[in-house]
């Protein structure tokens, strides 16, 4: 049965998303740092195991209504499991929305114990070559093309060369994005609304960190579309989590603590479409359930009293092994 997740405009892209989407981090490659990765996969990393557990996944999620899904290039093999999964299906352009990035290049060589997972390259030759790798596996599936964890320090927005390609890009009609990291997204993003050629944003928000909210409010009000991402702070807002508080209240609400986390994200107005980072398909089932939970703008103090400093946060976060 389709859940009803509903379908909006994202932003000024003129595409249409989702209330939940599908980021695909987890399910390309055999390490990933979300808490509990190893045993999602269930020891079978062999790459046709992975794209049979991976299209196993994008077809519950699609039969749930889930109609963003969401790649990048640093992600293993993930835009080719999404490629083989969508010839499969014989899904024709627009049926649902695929946003991918660049910026990463994955270097860990299918191992889980490889010291680099993968390396940060924001320059235009990148950019570049990352396009053609991912336009040679999505052709004209691609809708959205982001810059994957832009920061000031990066100086990626004040790169002449890659904002003037950007701006070819988007006037061929790709829709052009960012995604933000860190302590400072909320700075990223007030340096990304003067640069009129961003169509999307896509930023960490949750309970635990929550300090990118009112810029979020910011560039959605500036008609930028939203996206977030990890808003089960990779896997410590589950079951799985290091949050007894977060269990105890879903525990008195009678819900699955994913879906209460899930919930407190869909019902902030500023966000368009909220990533699920399920790797199985019973988790990504009980995120789904997170739509038919109704919350308000405002969190119940409870929820509120889960935040944590953003700094803290974020040294927790570079802190997870990847597994």
């Amino acid at each position: 049965m389709t859940s009803d997740v509903g379908l909006r405009p994202l932003g000024r892209s003129g595409l249409q998303v989702s209330r939940l989407g599908l980021g695909l981090a987890a399910l390309g490659r055999p390490g990933y740092i979300n808490v509990g990765h190893h045993d999602d996969l269930g020891g079978r990393t062999e790459v046709a195991a992975m794209e049979e557990h991976a299209h196993a996944l994008l077809d519950a999620a699609y039969e749930g209504g889930v109609r963003y899904f969401d790649a990048a290039r640093s992600y293993g093999k993930a835009e080719a499991f999404l490629a083989s999964w969508l010839e499969q299906r014989a899904l024709p352009p627009g049926a649902v929305t695929v946003g991918s990035k660049w910026g990463y290049t994955y270097t860990a060589g299918w191992r889980v114990d490889a010291e680099q997972h993968e390396v940060k390259d924001l320059s235009v030759t990148t950019l570049r070559r990352q396009l053609a790798e991912t336009r040679d596996l999505l052709g004209p599936q691609l809708r959205l093309y982001q810059i994957h964890s832009a920061t000031l320090e990066s100086g990626v927005l004040d790169d002449r060369a890659v904002l003037e390609e950007l701006r070819r890009l988007r006037e061929t009609g790709l829709a052009i994005g960012l995604t933000v990291t860190g302590a400072h997204q909320a700075e990223t993003i007030e340096r990304a609304l003067v640069i009129p050629i961003f169509d999307t944003v896509q930023a960490t928000w949750n309970l635990l960190e929550r300090s990118a909210g009112p810029m979020l409010g910011e560039a959605h009000a500036a008609g930028l579309g939203v996206i977030v991402k990890e808003a089960l702070a990779n896997g410590r807002l589950t079951a799985r989590g290091d949050g007894p508080q977060l269990l105890e209240l879903s525990e008195h609400r009678a819900v699955a603590p994913d879906a209460l986390a899930l919930a407190a994200v869909l019902a902030q107005p500023w966000a368009d479409v909220v990533l699920s980072g399920a790797a199985t398909v019973e988790t990504l089932r009980s995120n789904l359930t997170a739509l038919e939970l109704e919350l308000g703008e405002e969190l119940d103090p409870e929820l509120e009293a889960l935040a944590e400093d953003p700094a803290r946060y974020w040294e927790e976060r570079a802190a997870l092994q990847w597994n």
